[in-house]
């Protein structure tokens, strides 16, 4: 891993597989979305994740004119690196998943580096009542779903969002997405610094263990050497303790209700901005140094915030 003595927080502010009936302070509107990025940001984080969602409904969409009404006002009033998903939502195609990003021709992109079972059918039972007639179906259907990301679809996004200049935070749910993401490498189709995001505990993907995340760096280690930097995240309740124990080993952390909707146990999150905080808190007594966007900049070699498309 690059040696490097900051670490990047990133913030995913409301994903596509939470629900409103989950969280009240799930964030839906182009208001609120904006309101949660700009508040992680002022809280410490460095790089924000963006999806957007239907203001009616909450449901998950790709629109660009959506995302349109949020990047222009969080890039106003903050200096964060956007982040934009091509990940979309369960179900969305390769061209809806890619629609956003290329509209917005940001400095880093998701990417998702497999296919994949994506099983968040047990959280339904947790819902005590739906506000939506989507919910339900949306998250059940999981039980019998597979998160498509063949070769041809990753080369298709690495190559269209790196003609404009985009680089990636390159999802890895297991062991197995290094060695597709190293594929990539050894065809020249993505070059360095790459920014390694290892997710863990989702029911599909690799636990959220320790020793997983030992495995994993190490890994990575073998194939790209000095030539990543590694993040983390983790489902649920794994979110700070697995974090922050990565963090301790050099990596960077992604926090967010996207990720989880808690800030401690039964206790819901108010706001992005509440685990950033608390992330930045643990960190920082513990010695570690955060990164400003400045910083994060220099570390992954983007673009810059004023050579994307909004």
């Amino acid at each position: 891993m690059r040696k490097t003595k900051k670490v990047i927080i990133t913030c995913a502010v409301t994903g596509s597989v939470h629900t409103p009936s989950m969280s009240p302070y799930l964030p839906i509107t182009p208001d609120q979305i904006t309101a949660e990025a700009v508040a992680a940001a002022e809280a410490g984080a460095a790089m924000i994740h963006f999806h957007v969602r239907d203001p009616e409904t909450g449901k998950p969409t790709q629109d660009p004119k959506l995302f349109g009404q949020v990047l222009p006002r969080v890039k106003q009033q903050t200096s964060a690196i956007l982040n934009v998903t091509t990940g979309g939502g369960l179900g969305m195609t390769m061209d809806e998943r890619l629609a956003a990003a290329m509209w917005a021709k940001p400095e880093v992109a998701s990417m998702n580096m497999g296919s994949m079972n994506f099983n968040v059918a047990g959280v339904a039972v947790k819902v005590p009542e739906w506000k939506f007639d989507w919910e339900q179906p949306y998250i059940e259907m999981t039980k019998d779903y597979i998160a498509s990301n063949t070769f041809a679809q990753i080369e298709r996004g690495m190559r269209e969002l790196g003609e404009v200049g985009t680089r990636f935070e390159f999802e890895c749910y297991d062991i197995s997405h290094l060695y597709n993401l190293a594929y990539f490498v050894d065809k020249g189709i993505v070059k360095p610094p790459f920014f390694i995001q290892g997710v863990f505990g989702i029911l599909g993907g690799v636990g959220a263990d320790p020793e997983n995340v030992l495995f994993m760096k190490s890994t990575a280690e073998r194939l790209f050497g000095d030539d990543y930097l590694f993040s983390l995240l983790a489902a649920g309740r794994h979110q700070i303790p697995l974090t922050t124990f990565g963090a301790l080993l050099g990596s960077s952390v992604r926090v967010g209700l996207e990720d989880s909707l808690y800030l401690g146990k039964h206790q819901l999150a108010k706001s992005n901005a509440e685990q950033v905080a608390k992330s930045r808190r643990i960190l920082e007594e513990l010695g570690i140094e955060l990164a400003t966007p400045d910083d994060a900049r220099a570390m992954l070699e983007t673009k810059g915030g004023d050579n994307v498309g909004f």
